[in-house]
């Protein structure tokens, strides 16, 4: 799991929302240019394209719907926040990539039993370098939000057009040499190359958002850097039944630490809220829960299965 953000909520939502809106235009922009050049030119490899970018419209308008649905504060039923739905968003633009792939790949067999030549090929080439120009542009900016923020949902997004930029180059190949070649099986491979990335790209962002549901620990890097904070402070040591995770523009951290049983609770208590104020410094999303234990004392709480090695 990429290194989490250190942004707040409120930074991360903004910049969140601003490059999926940014997704939804450069995808309907995309639908309808590669729409018109398939029309004209009859083009496999650009029909595929063109179906994989409406599908990209779609997913990137649940995009845009989740990150300001996982943005809004926890209310009576949603007591930990509404971050999974950036999670849930990603699950969806997978099965929609899938389905992009199979449709391709149904159409490539089709191709291949019944070789169609390829029309105003100048045109659909003209679009095809558009297309490759627009979608470099969103990636560049969706990997800039994405090393601000860790969103999983703009992963996600990335992860579409990155194929597409790959998928446009192949259609590219494909178009130029039918149409100026009249090699017209280059284009029909070109389409089933185009499904294979995209059924890549869809294992990549299912696994991706599948850490997230299954409340995968952060990267060893930021709970060691939790760790080091939580302890700065000589009166807590031995932090253990650290658990983190991710959801959304949010990360949730819990662990007990060890306290000087002398110290007055009070004493304790300041420590304790110190500590909170390291983390929250580093990571402003976070939602944090510190147990004090008695140095030496420290008991289980909520079960033997919760104090296993693998869960330490």
């Amino acid at each position: 799991m990429a290194s989490t953000v250190r942004l707040s909520a409120a930074e991360t939502s903004a910049l969140t929302r601003r490059v999926t809106l940014m997704s939804v235009g450069v995808a309907a922009v995309l639908v309808a240019i590669k729409f018109a050049a398939w029309t004209a030119s009859g083009s496999l490899a650009l029909l595929a394209s063109m179906a994989d970018s409406g599908l990209d419209l779609i997913a990137s308008l649940a995009t845009a719907f989740a990150v300001r649905y996982a943005a809004a504060p926890p209310d009576a039923e949603h007591r930990f926040g509404h971050g999974k739905a950036e999670a849930f968003a990603s699950l969806m633009q997978a099965g929609l990539v899938f389905a992009s792939a199979a449709l391709i790949l149904r159409e490539a067999a089709d191709a291949a039993l019944h070789p169609r030549p390829v029309e105003n090929g100048a045109w659909a080439v003209g679009v095809m370098a558009v297309s490759i120009v627009l979608t470099g542009l969103l990636i560049a900016a969706q990997s800039r939000v994405l090393r601000q923020t860790g969103s999983v949902a703009v992963s996600g997004d990335r992860a579409h057009y990155a194929s597409d930029l790959a998928s446009n180059a192949v259609a590219l190949v494909g178009v130029a040499a039918a149409a100026w070649l009249g090699i017209t099986g280059l284009d029909t491979a070109a389409a089933a190359i185009v499904a294979g990335l995209l059924l890549w790209s869809a294992v990549g962002v299912f696994r991706e958002a599948s850490n997230q549901l299954m409340d995968r620990e952060l990267s060893d890097d930021d709970r060691a850097e939790i760790v080091r904070l939580a302890t700065a402070d000589g009166r807590l040591a031995n932090v253990h039944q650290l658990r983190t995770r991710a959801s959304g523009p949010y990360v949730h951290v819990q662990m007990h630490v060890d306290v000087d049983p002398d110290l007055t609770l009070e004493a304790a208590h300041d420590a304790v809220t110190a500590a909170e104020q390291r983390i929250l410094a580093a990571f402003p999303a976070a939602d944090l829960i510190i147990h004090a234990d008695p140095r030496g004392r420290a008991e289980t709480h909520g079960g033997g299965f919760w104090d296993t090695p693998a869960a330490k």
